[in-house]
């Protein structure tokens, strides 16, 4: 997107460069990289950095305005609705796709959000690794708001812990060492110092929660929840059986709260309009079906990683829906190939990373993570034969 930075980036590199670059990332944690990782990071100038922050705060006041609460109770499914909910979602993630607008220039649209974790504690590394192999530019941050590597881990621990000590806290999830996300939990537990714990190996005794911590019945008093409670109602009955017990009164405090996943969720999107938020309804509210159809998407409320989208809709996909209330047509985004690469272009979205700081009236970009394709989507099998295509990071210029 720099076109300077750009061309000394490609001219200096080389397949040795990318293989140990690639190394020590897989090594630090070994089987843990189940991702593919892209040759490139991506430069952002300030003036584009500023479109996506704008949006993003616009995004912001609507969820901090105190109407927001009564506006997504009804995006928690009945069935999941987990007790003690907190006031406010501790982490908000924010994808855009990057694309051509008028006259060519490039902006900022949004693809979806997110009150959940994402890879928070990994791309801490990331960047270190990323800097150490290739040559990145002065004036150049992964980081958004003054944010640097000690100031991030330092507010992602905060956050995580809220006063407790490491060892009442756990990260928890679906049998996290299978995830394709792990190594994110590895990298928080040696930032953070708090445990990957599956939802199986919970203890539950009264309201209280345990798990066992080197050999140790140890009470949980705050909980990093990286489920997708979507993801549980796939799992096996005994598995189920197991997080049964989350929707119950516990002793436990959350971040961040699973009722949070849903309320900033697509369901979020048709309620909040900017210019590079792309024209977003709720199917049972359609009185006509566009002429242009082609330029739409439709994707269901209630899933995750992209399951069930329809990218080339039609009258019959509209007409096959029986729960028109879950589910969203939504404008199409068409991604720019803006990235150069050796063979053909690359396109890339960014996922802008929010943290709430303790006491903070609202929450503050610090960092990002990208992705690069050059296939119909931004996932492994529309990309399984590409190079300079995975998971990134993008450098903003300062400003």
């Amino acid at each position: 997107m720099i076109p300077h930075i750009r061309a000394a980036f490609n001219q200096a590199f080389t397949q040795q460069i990318y293989e140990a670059y690639t190394k020590e990332l897989q090594d630090i944690y070994p089987g843990a990289h189940t991702f593919r990782i892209a040759e490139t990071p991506e430069f952002i100038p300030k003036d584009f950095t500023e479109k996506i922050l704008d949006c993003c705060e616009h995004i912001i006041d609507t969820i901090v305005d105190p109407s927001f609460i009564a506006l997504t109770n009804k995006a928690i499914p009945a069935h999941i609705k987990v007790p003690n909910e907190t006031p406010h979602s501790d982490f908000i993630a924010l994808d855009f796709g990057i694309c051509e607008g008028p006259n060519g220039t490039l902006e900022p649209k949004l693809i979806e959000m997110q009150g959940f974790p994402t890879l928070f504690a990994y791309q801490i590394l990331h960047d270190d690794v990323t800097r150490k192999h290739f040559n990145i530019p002065p004036g150049f941050s992964t980081y958004l708001n003054g944010y640097n590597k000690a100031t991030y881990t330092q507010l992602l621990k905060n956050i995580i812990l809220n006063g407790e000590d490491p060892a009442h806290v756990i990260l928890l999830e679906i049998l996290p060492h299978q995830q394709k996300t792990k190594i994110d939990f590895y990298c928080t537990q040696d930032a953070i110092g708090i445990k990957p714990v599956c939802i199986t190996e919970l203890i539950k005794e009264g309201q209280n929660l345990f798990y066992m911590l080197n050999g140790q019945k140890t009470q949980i008093k705050r909980i990093y929840n990286r489920i997708i409670f979507d993801d549980l109602d796939q799992q096996t009955e005994a598995i189920k059986k197991c997080g049964a017990i989350l929707f119950e009164p516990l002793n436990v405090t959350w971040a961040p709260h699973p009722n949070w996943f849903y309320r900033i969720s697509k369901f979020t999107m048709p309620y909040i309009k900017h210019k590079y938020i792309p024209h977003t309804q709720f199917l049972n509210t359609l009185t006509s079906i566009p002429t242009n159809l082609q330029n739409y998407v439709l994707k269901p409320l209630f899933s995750f990683a992209g399951q069930g989208v329809v990218i080339d809709v039609t009258p019959a996909d509209i007409a096959a829906v029986k729960d028109p209330q879950n589910w969203i047509l939504q404008e199409k985004v068409t991604y720019a190939p803006v990235i150069i690469t050796p063979d053909e272009p690359a396109k890339f979205e960014i996922r802008i990373f929010y943290f709430w700081p303790p006491n903070a009236a609202r929450p503050i970009a610090v960092n990002n993570l990208t992705r690069l394709s050059k296939g119909k989507m931004v996932g492994v099998r529309y990309n399984a034969d590409k190079l300079w295509v995975g998971g990134s990071l993008a450098y903003f210029e300062d400003h």
